[in-house]
């Protein structure tokens, strides 16, 4: 059983980064409106265009404290929010 199994997530595999980038911000959107202080978002690994678009996303997200890999899965990113 993973730790994570209890958080809202949010899925982006078959998913381009124009698309990917409007997840995203949806997604964090709802956390805040629901008070969720944490989440995760999957985006596999691939050829890391998604990866790089999520980190980019996040960083520039004025509700996300803080954003970091998973250390055993690194497909997935683990948000704090504000």
């Amino acid at each position: 059983m993973r730790l994570y199994s209890n958080l809202p997530s949010l899925d982006l595999h078959g998913v381009d980064t124009v698309y990917a980038k409007i997840l995203i911000e949806d997604f964090i959107r709802d956390q805040v409106i629901m008070k969720n202080k944490q989440a995760i978002i999957i985006h596999g690994i691939g050829t890391g265009k998604v990866r790089k678009i999520t980190a980019e996303t996040l960083k520039k997200n004025r509700h996300i404290e803080e954003y970091k890999l998973d250390c055993f899965n690194p497909g997935c990113t683990f948000i704090k929010i504000k």
